[in-house]
């Protein structure tokens, strides 16, 4: 049955916000998916795979671009596993400098180097018995690619500036929006490591991909952020829904969520007043051989402008990553590929020698005369 009803331009929901989060709550079979939203055939598919695979200690690998929710699925494994009652610990691979990261995974004991004044327990140890999520696994530093692999294999490590050798019992779910296929190829991957995380698989599809899941994505989280900032919003135009089904979502759920928290601050009345210059229209014909390279421009027009508002800020709360929700280092890499680089300063001032002095109208003329002829 329907819930939301559309005339006049409006989209309302009769029920209240609780009823209707609580039914678009997706599940699959018996088993709630918690803050999974959307009831379309890709997501479908995914969570079938989470309820076959979680009851098994497989290593799971959760693909997916940045902001659809892969950390979601990681939890969903642990929650309908024999380790629900257990830690799920996470860990950004991505996030963590290169020299803190060995610590942070295997520990280290006290005066294993500068400043560790104090033993330090690893998250391998602390998710004993339960679950580790490593997320943005393909970042993990070559130097570091065979202790975990040590790890994968034989269930065991030693702390950093230690010798006793530590066993643990832990179920790794790792995740990536890279390509570790050709990362391996490329020599910057191990293969004997990614044979060990790519035991099973679980492919997210990204948001553009999955536009019959908008409309419950957008009640979702309408209704948890007028609750937070105590709105009462209860109709959505249906313009701005349209628009919303249209538009490519480069960040995916995560910037569909920051577009909604910025909708619901911004409507201090009962319709959602949802800023559409944010959102970009993505051609409704936009298939076929040309799909990819038509999305990689939307994404480059998208990206470009976020960057010019945040005058190139790239990390910091007030950063274009913070705008785009994704990570710093996730959005460095999206620039790389679609050839995105700060203009030089440079390139914007007087060629050598034409800086005229005050009141020198030759040197002027001088300058002109050399712009126009560049």
């Amino acid at each position: 049955m329907d819930r939301q009803v559309e005339h006049d331009g409006i989209w309302e929901a009769p029920e209240s916000m609780d009823e209707v989060l609580h039914s678009e709550s997706t599940s699959v079979g018996e088993n709630a998916f918690r803050g999974i939203v959307g009831k379309g055939a890709a997501l479908r598919d995914a969570l079938r795979q989470v309820e076959v695979v979680a009851p098994t200690d497989a290593t799971v690998l959760v693909l997916g671009e940045t902001g659809t929710g892969k950390e979601l699925l990681a939890r969903a494994i642990h929650d309908q596993s024999d380790r629900r009652e257990r830690p799920f610990v996470k860990i950004n691979c991505a996030t963590i400098p290169s020299a803190l990261l060995e610590s942070e995974l295997f520990g280290h004991e006290r005066g294993a180097f500068t400043n560790a004044v104090a033993q330090k327990i690893g998250r391998f140890e602390l998710a004993n018995r339960g679950t580790l999520f490593l997320d943005e696994v393909g970042e993990l530093p070559m130097e570091l690619q065979p202790k975990l692999l040590r790890v994968l294999q034989d269930w065991e490590f030693e702390r950093l500036g230690g010798t006793r050798t530590i066993k643990v019992d832990v179920r790794v779910v790792a995740a990536t929006n890279r390509d570790l296929a050709q990362m391996v190829r490329e020599r910057r991957f191990r293969d004997d490591l990614y044979y060990r995380v790519n035991v099973f698989p679980i492919q997210v599809a990204p948001l553009r991909e999955r536009p019959e899941d908008i409309e419950a994505l957008v009640h979702y989280f309408v209704g948890r952020f007028a609750a937070r900032m105590k709105r009462y919003i209860e109709r959505i135009p249906a313009a701005s829904m349209e628009a919303m089904r249209r538009y490519s979502w480069p960040g995916n759920v995560r910037e569909l969520e920051n577009l909604i928290e910025r909708a619901v601050i911004l409507s201090p009345g009962p319709t959602l007043e949802v800023p559409l210059a944010d959102v970009e229209r993505r051609p409704a014909d936009c298939a076929g051989d040309d799909d990819t390279e038509s999305l990689d421009r939307l994404r480059r027009m998208h990206v470009l402008r976020i960057l010019n508002e945040t005058n190139w800020m790239v990390g910091g709360r007030r950063g274009a990553a913070a705008r785009l929700g994704m990570h710093r280092t996730t959005l460095q890499s999206m620039m790389k590929r679609l050839g995105l680089a700060r203009p030089r300063e440079d390139a914007f001032r007087a060629p050598p020698g034409c800086v005229p002095r005050t009141g020198s109208r030759a040197a002027a003329r001088s300058c002109s005369t050399h712009g126009a002829n560049a």
